[in-house]
């Protein structure tokens, strides 16, 4: 017995542990559970709003520069007086500053950690190339580091980051003065690529995108401490807001387009002046410099130098463009009140496109994005032509030329377009709402990518938009999932780069707003989180609960699905089945049986007896037929009659009103396949040819995420059921959207037999 005993406290253990081990693995696999766990715990600094706590702090980075540009031997010198402020309530022993450019160096990480495999065909440049460029010398050149005494601070440059180490720690409320002395070698953008850089165009001329191009301040704030982070070429940049005083010397022939305010408009002629004057008022971009002003420039150099003196507030970065191929177009927009200057800079290989659209895309993205979002704070929006794509508070750069006869394509019109709009769009999404690039892609590009497919929609109708759509994200979606990352996972370690950090983000808050939110929901919550966040650090935690926070909607499971999984959305209609009332009404039913009767088949065994003749023993022996073999099974008995009034007796009015309604119902069973749980938009095709849509919450996958039925009751005949008909949810497989079942017509095509 005392054996028997402790057998069965232990089987039961085991039972009872294997439940609570089921039960902690349907939790843990729950598509439905809380982020809770993935989330950091709000606090004073962040709240569970996802709004900016009441002791929310950042810091402070001013900077006055003095930047010399060497045309000749393609450098930058600079010398820059940083002053920080520490508005933590901790103790500052060491800055971290970023140099950007030691990405570039010899002794790169980046070239150190990237992946080489040898070709069937290799030159000598392909090897060369495998440690960088050996004839480049990149990287920041420091030349000195001081106190505002002029007194040297120690430093350690680790690969791209820079640590200064500070006299005495700087204290919460002060702040710290401190000046770099540097230079670097440009890049050539033809040859090595990158963000800024030089091309040189047939006619000897430079054009420049002056970009990462002086020491900056890393972030300090209360999600990591510094964020020091190498940059490697792939994650961008987290930077400290602050104001700037720059002065730029260039080549005296020379048009520096830059974030910021001009100073001094003496560097202009006085025509320019007037010209520019009037396109703050104009209805179409002025030409400030004017195609033959530039082709003048291009053909005389000059020999002397100029110096450029931009101002700007509140910017947490700072680039610039300079050449003397510029032609300079501006438009004044107005902003409640306030006028912003749409300014186009671009080279006359760019002018048939540029001159006739790029100030205008400016325009509407600032009017498409502020409608979105907030009011464009700034004085000026400027997109500089230098076939590329990169951006920056104010500025970005660009690319879309025409070819040798001035003509240019589809693909390479609405490409210039959409990287217009994305750049400028940048402005917002992460100049303004100051999201960390280092680590999270998705936060500027996704969201910025986003608001660009809804600013080219308003464009023009059929605008051909490469992101935003559902359907546009299909390939990527049914791919190979060792391929595939989530789109929470670090700028570095991202598989399909823009596939994940911009198309699949953009394309998921598009279903959000379109199809799981609603628009008025979506604009208000995505506005709250731009409001909010405007010239703040935010975090993904920041908007996952400002969207919920403003909307009063349960989002977890979508967060979950789109940016935790590489899940896919696949949902098929498994099985349909059409469920008759039984209205026991025996005049209804006995007709309805006769008529199904009428239309069975007859069975193979009745068929073959029929050939073969058969003659029953009853039919042989009439004697042995009675009562059964003659009578109408199908007659209205008076007992059947009697039944069905004490049957109707028992109903209310409102019973008896459905039955006499005639109602159809259907059961139609869903299932999940692709693993992402997604609303259920079902249209139903009726017999007369109309058609309803329906739409279920995703939320019905609650208790089953992977099977579901849901019963649909309609006043006439439903011939045909067709799941998510507006293609709004990405579904991978459309072949299973259909009941009945259509089969796909596959074409071929016959090609003439070679001899």
């Amino acid at each position: 017995m005392k054996a028997h005993f402790k057998l069965f406290t232990l089987s039961s253990l085991l039972l009872l542990s294997s439940a609570v081990f089921g039960q902690k693995e349907a939790y843990n696999n729950n598509k439905f559970k809380q982020l809770d766990e993935e989330l950091p715990t709000p606090n004073a600094f962040r709240t569970g709003s996802g709004a900016p706590g009441h002791k929310y702090w950042q810091q402070k980075a001013d900077y006055t520069i003095e930047a010399l540009l060497d045309e000749e031997k393609h450098q930058l010198h600079g010398i820059e007086t940083i002053t920080y402020t520490n508005n933590s309530p901790d103790n500052i022993k060491y800055l971290w500053v970023q140099l950007d450019q030691n990405m570039r160096a010899t002794n790169s990480n980046t070239y150190k950690i990237r992946q080489n495999k040898i070709k069937e065909q290799a030159n000598a440049s392909y090897f060369n190339r495998i440690d960088g460029f050996p004839d480049y010398d990149g990287g920041h050149k420091i030349l000195e580091v001081k106190n505002a005494d002029g007194t040297d601070l120690p430093y350690t440059i680790n690969q791209t980051m820079m640590r200064v180490d500070l006299p005495k720690d700087l204290k919460s409320g002060e702040s710290y003065t401190f000046k770099v002395k540097w230079f670097y070698n440009i890049n050539d953008r033809s040859l090595m690529g990158g963000r800024g850089g030089y091309e040189t165009f047939k006619d000897g001329n430079t054009l420049y995108t002056i970009t990462q191009w002086f020491p900056r301040m890393a972030v300090y704030d209360d999600v990591n401490g510094w964020q020091n982070k190498q940059f490697l070429g792939r994650g961008e940049f987290a930077l400290t807001f602050g104001d700037y005083d720059v002065k730029i010397t260039v080549p005296d022939d020379h048009i520096v387009a830059s974030t910021g305010v001009l100073q001094d408009s003496s560097v202009l002629s006085e025509t320019q002046r007037e010209r520019l004057e009037q396109a703050k008022t104009s209805e179409k971009p002025v030409e400030i410099v004017t195609k033959k002003e530039a082709i003048k420039n291009e053909k005389k150099k000059g020999k002397g130098t100029k110096m450029w003196h931009y101002k700007a507030e509140n910017v947490r970065d700072f680039a610039f463009g300079s050449s003397r191929k510029f032609i300079w177009d501006a438009m004044g927009v107005e902003q409640n009140g306030k006028t912003v200057m749409a300014m186009s800079y671009y080279p006359k290989d760019a002018y048939n496109l540029y001159n006739r659209y790029s100030t205008e895309a400016i325009a509407h993205t600032i009017e498409v994005y502020s409608r979105m979002t907030f009011d464009y704070p700034y004085p000026v929006a400027i997109s500089v032509e230098a076939n590329n794509g990169m951006e920056y508070p104010m500025i970005c750069f660009n690319y879309g030329r025409q070819d040798k006869d001035g003509n240019y394509s589809k693909r390479i019109k609405y490409g210039m377009l959409s990287v217009v709009i994305h750049e400028v769009g940048h402005n917002y999404f992460p100049m303004i709402v100051n999201s960390d690039e280092r680590q999270w892609t998705w936060m500027d590009e996704g969201l910025n990518s986003f608001l660009q497919f809804v600013a080219e929609q308003e464009w023009e109708k059929n605008y051909p938009s490469m992101e935003g759509f559902p359907d546009n994200i299909i390939e990527y979606m049914e791919g190979d999932p060792d391929g595939i990352s989530p789109i929470m996972t670090n700028s570095e370690s991202i598989k399909q780069f823009g596939w994940n950090a911009y198309a699949k983000p953009s394309v998921a808050l598009n279903i959000l707003r379109e199809t799981v939110m609603g628009r008025e929901l979506f604009d208000y919550a995505f506005k709250e989180y731009a409001q909010r966040w405007k010239f703040k650090h935010p975090t993904p935690a920041d908007f996952f609960r400002t969207m919920e926070d403003a909307s009063g909607m349960d989002l977890d499971w979508f967060w979950r699905g789109w940016f935790y999984t590489t899940e896919a959305c696949d949902i098929s209609i498994k099985e349909v089945k059409a469920l008759s009332l039984d209205t026991q009404n025996p005049e209804v039913e006995m007709n309805l049986a006769k008529q199904q009767e009428a239309d069975k088949k007859p069975s193979i065994t009745e068929i073959n007896n029929e050939k073969a003749g058969l003659v029953t023993r009853v039919d042989k022996k009439p004697e042995l037929k009675d009562f059964y073999n003659s009578y109408d099974k199908y007659e209205v008995t008076e007992e059947d009659k009697m039944k069905y009034e004490k049957y109707t007796s028992s109903l209310n009015d409102k019973d008896k009103e459905w039955i006499a309604a005639n109602k159809f119902a259907y059961q139609v069973d869903f299932e999940n396949i692709g693993g992402l749980v997604m609303p259920i938009i079902i249209e139903l095709k009726y017999k007369d040819g109309t058609t309803e849509k329906r739409y279920i919450p995703a939320e019905i996958w609650k208790k089953d995420d992977v099977v579901v039925s849901k019963v649909f009751v309609t006043d006439q005949e439903v011939v045909s059921f067709f799941l998510d008909p507006n293609r709004e949810t990405a579904d991978i497989d459309t072949s299973n959207n259909h009941f009945p079942r259509i089969k796909p017509v596959n074409r071929f095509q016959l090609y003439k037999s070679k001899k």
